[in-house]
């Protein structure tokens, strides 16, 4: 933009998109949009003379990839590294794989633990006689002291 703090108005008819739009173009929400900025997932925005944010082309392009990185399940944290390789031309496609795939032995490990809890519920819930008495095996187990370990339901 020619000028450092325009009105909305010339922003917008340069190009500029505000928050909202932003927001709709992304499919990131308007609040998801402040708070990356304010972790320094996406950089600061523009700002008009009166203080409202502005966003380029390529900040809803960066909206769009954080929440593709998000859909996959990556950690903020896994998206601030992914980002920055994205960003680097001088990358090593070797670098990005190796972050997928320990994603991916993540997501395995968390596969694994939701089905061991499925399997635990299910069975309290058979133990379960569902009738009008108030004895239920589901609050019992959910009462019991010590640690939780799914497998000594």
């Amino acid at each position: 933009m020619s000028r450092s703090n325009p009105s909305l108005v010339d922003a917008l008819h340069e190009g500029f998109y505000s928050i909202g739009e932003a927001a709709r173009l992304s499919g990131v929400s308007a609040r998801m949009i402040r708070h990356y900025e304010s972790i320094d997932l996406l950089p600061e925005s523009q700002r008009t003379a009166a203080n409202y944010r502005l966003y380029g082309r390529s900040d809803i392009h960066q909206l769009q990839f954080i929440k593709r990185a998000r859909n996959l399940g990556f950690s903020v944290k896994q998206i601030v590294r992914l980002v920055g390789l994205w960003q680097n031309r001088e990358r090593c496609s070797a670098d990005v794989k190796a972050l997928a795939l320990n994603h991916v032995q993540e997501l395995d490990q968390r596969i694994k633990e939701m089905r061991e809890m499925r399997n635990a519920l299910s069975k309290l819930a058979q133990q379960c006689h569902g009738d009008y008495e108030p004895q239920c095996p589901i609050l019992e187990s959910l009462a019991k002291e010590g640690l939780y370990d799914s497998a000594n339901l």
